[in-house]
């Protein structure tokens, strides 16, 4: 069979086809997962699942974090300092931190994407910066330089990339004990770290590659590189 990898959920608020509010996730990172050769399946948002994340985490693979809402501040010591925080889900933030400190500790392969990068962040200690006051993050294309050395820069073979999709408002700020800065926008922002621990393969990326990884083996490649791990 081929490895499984875990996406979680969001809570929606309608959707057709179905009885109720439903739970969901975006395609493109199901069809990158399975592009890579992996079977993707969602973990519902439901704090009442927290304590069997660990189990779980022993019949899966792989995990993917995805994009999403603003983490609530008061998960990283803080207050809402800005209005234009948005998003913000309590059982998100809640059964996310709690797949990424499993998946560490058991050392399962991670790939962790926009929010998911923030929430990586996070979960190892780290804070974010409530809002980096430009738009020139939101829905643009930027320029990555990359590390050399780095796992991303071996995922990708290369060290830099042209057209990375960003969608974000937030950014890292102190950086969590246990990753590394990998990549930066010409701007200084962080845009890539990795873990430090040698026995878990983990990569976050705060750029979207699914929006382009059909039609761009670089961003394909960070999707690849999970699978062959895991």
């Amino acid at each position: 069979m081929r490895p499984l990898v875990l996406i979680v959920g969001r809570n929606l608020e309608e959707t057709k086809g179905v009885r109720g509010e439903p739970f969901g996730a975006g395609r493109r990172y199901f069809h990158a997962i399975d592009r890579a050769g992996g079977v993707p399946i969602m973990l519902p948002p439901m704090p009442s699942l927290v304590d069997d994340i660990g189990r779980l985490m022993g019949r899966v693979d792989a995990v993917v974090l995805h994009g999403g809402g603003d983490i609530d501040p008061r998960r990283y010591g803080q207050e809402a300092t800005t209005e234009q925080l948005y998003g913000v889900v309590h059982e998100h933030d809640e059964v996310e931190i709690a797949v990424v400190q499993a998946a560490i500790e058991q050392g399962v392969p991670m790939l962790a994407i926009c929010r998911g990068m923030q929430v990586l962040n996070v979960a190892m200690g780290g804070t974010l910066v409530q809002d980096i006051g430009t738009e020139d993050h939101w829905k643009q294309w930027s320029s990555v330089e990359v590390v050399p050395g780095s796992r991303l820069a071996a995922a990708l073979a290369a060290e830099s990339v042209d057209r990375c999709h960003c969608v974000h408002h937030q950014a890292l700020d102190r950086i969590a004990d246990g990753l590394r800065v990998t990549a930066r926008t010409a701007d200084g922002i962080v845009h890539a770290v990795e873990t430090t621990i040698d026995d878990a393969w983990v990569l976050a990326t705060q750029w979207h590659p699914e929006d382009s990884a059909h039609s761009d083996a670089n961003q394909q490649a960070l999707f690849d590189a999970l699978l062959h791990h895991a």
